[in-house]
């Protein structure tokens, strides 16, 4: 496995990339913008192609890499359900599997910090954002942060791992890179508490500062989806009532583009052609299944996906690639449900 620990010093954030062979699919976990120049160095000395980049919660210290990722990789942005980002191309539940080639991540909802914090536990090591960090935990006095929340989250979950799970938190100010859950139980002082009620009153009295990039840095990293405008203003979408027309017509391919486990969890679109967004390039390609049913059969191709993010990568990747009548559903299933589109499972 390719596993790196890289750091922001302005902003105290460690960042992880994570492979599970060379020449493979990658994912990133919390992305520094400034930083994103780095990253697709090292991925391009590393000969990596990156496919997921993925924040844990939304940051009030940094500008988060997730736009700027997707933008020049291509890959596929992920948040959590509870996330309020404008749009991100995966939301991910409690219980659910984020996974690349090679790698699996168990996905744990821990609030407290923010109420859409995540956690994610691969095998013997578990990424933890702003939940627990070392020797200390996240603050809980804003973005909804809620200390019974995180009491819950660290106790109840995270300090239910095996005493020698690695612990990669978001955040550390003192220069410590890795600890594991048992260190954490023992010589953690936030955590040396007797009930819920004296760990409310800790975090109650740590009266800190708020971080120097709040007023920036959120409203900024609730803006990292892709703008979808421009391409209604290049006819290359439909918005859900429109599509709800063109099911069902002959010159017409429905494509869905979201990952086996979403169309599982949350249902499709009747008649639909499953193409992962992974697999688009080869099958946009000469000689890929979309191109020949495409150029075959003179079919329109009408792209969609969770909220249209990768729908409307997929649209110009597909034009690029000759594809010249490709478009998608603006908003995507999230957009057709609150069209009251109907769902089939």
């Amino acid at each position: 496995m390719i596993f790196r620990q890289l750091f922001d010093q302005t902003s105290g954030t460690y960042s992880y990339l994570l492979a599970s062979r060379a020449g493979g699919e990658a994912l990133i976990i919390d992305p520094v913008l400034e930083k994103v120049e780095r990253y697709i160095q090292l991925m391009r000395e590393l000969d990596l192609r990156l496919v997921k980049a993925v924040d844990t919660h939304l940051h009030a210290d940094h500008i988060t890499g997730l736009g700027a990722l997707r933008d020049r990789t291509h890959c596929i942005t992920v948040m959590g359900e509870r996330t309020k980002a404008d749009v991100v191309s995966i939301r991910l539940a409690d219980g659910d599997k984020l996974r690349i080639e090679g790698l699996c991540l168990d996905v744990l909802y821990t609030p407290g910090h923010t109420d859409d914090s995540y956690s994610f536990l691969m095998q013997d090591r578990v990424f933890t954002g702003d939940t627990l960090l070392i020797r200390g935990t996240g603050r809980t006095d804003f973005q909804n942060g809620d200390a019974r929340a995180q009491y819950e989250s660290i106790f109840g979950r995270l300090l239910a791992l095996p005493e020698e799970t690695f612990v990669f938190p978001a955040h550390d100010y003192k220069g410590d890179t890795v600890s594991t859950i048992g260190e954490e139980k023992r010589y953690n002082p936030r955590l040396q508490v007797k009930s819920v009620d004296e760990y409310v009153t800790l975090m109650a009295g740590l009266n800190l500062p708020n971080p120097k990039m709040m007023d920036v840095a959120v409203p900024a990293n609730m803006r990292v989806g892709l703008a979808q405008e421009e391409l209604a203003r290049r006819g290359w979408s439909v918005t859900a009532r429109e599509a709800m027309a063109l099911i069902g017509r002959s010159d017409i391919a429905l494509i869905d583009l979201r990952e086996p486990e979403e169309r599982k969890r949350h249902g499709g679109i009747a008649g639909a052609l499953s193409v992962p967004y992974a697999e688009l390039a080869e099958n946009i390609g000469t000689g890929g299944v979309l191109h020949e049913l495409a150029m075959a059969t003179g079919k329109s191709i009408l792209f969609f996906c969770a909220f249209g993010e990768r729908s409307a990568m997929a649209v110009q990747a597909a034009r690029d690639a000759g594809l010249g009548a490709a478009r998608h559903i603006q908003g995507g299933l999230d957009a057709w449900l609150k069209a009251d589109g109907p769902i089939v499972h």
